[in-house]
């Protein structure tokens, strides 16, 4: 049986279940298989030797993580080429790649955890009572170990970017 964290997460002042370990700094980061764009399938070890920033989002066609996702893509143009900035929702490939290629968004890669949910589970992301993500920002350095973690305690607010990317740049 999975792990259920009770009123982890608000959603507008409304307590939710978050399902899944509570990450932490110093952990191994979970594996994970989600989809590409293109129906393939991607997993940590697609970014292996890369930092990776993972952001997990409830859906790229909400304002808050259209906000976040943007300012993420334009936040990619100053970090170095050994950082990855990966976006997860379970929202449906076909839908991330239209998002995406609607807003420019090109240094951001969405990956899709509608299947199975197995990123969600992997990191404590996934909303029992609405199957989407909460919002949350890991930063897994190129050995695969976690160095930040953030779950935003209100889904419909931001993450504090500037600590993400200061970690992001720390681990290269």
């Amino acid at each position: 049986m999975a792990i259920e964290r009770p009123a982890a997460v608000t959603l507008r002042g409304n307590p939710f279940t978050l399902v899944g370990p509570e990450i932490k700094v110093g952990d191994k980061a979970p594996a994970f298989q989600v989809l590409g764009g293109d129906l393939s399938s991607v997993t940590l070890d697609t970014y292996k030797g890369k930092v990776k920033v993972i952001c997990a989002v409830p859906s790229l066609d909400t304002p808050v993580c259209d906000t976040e996702t943007r300012r993420f893509n334009a936040e990619a143009a100053n970090l170095s080429d050994h950082i990855a900035i990966l976006t997860v929702s379970v929202d449906l490939p076909f839908a991330q790649k239209r998002w995406c290629g609607a807003n420019g968004v090109d240094k951001v890669t969405a990956l899709s955890d509608h299947r199975e949910t197995a990123f969600g589970q992997a990191y404590g992301t996934l909303i029992k009572e609405l199957r989407l993500l909460s919002r949350a920002v890991f930063v897994v350095d190129a050995s695969d170990t976690v160095r930040y973690v953030e779950y935003v305690p209100e889904v419909a607010s931001e993450p504090n970017y500037g600590a993400a990317l200061a970690a992001a740049k720390a681990a290269v």
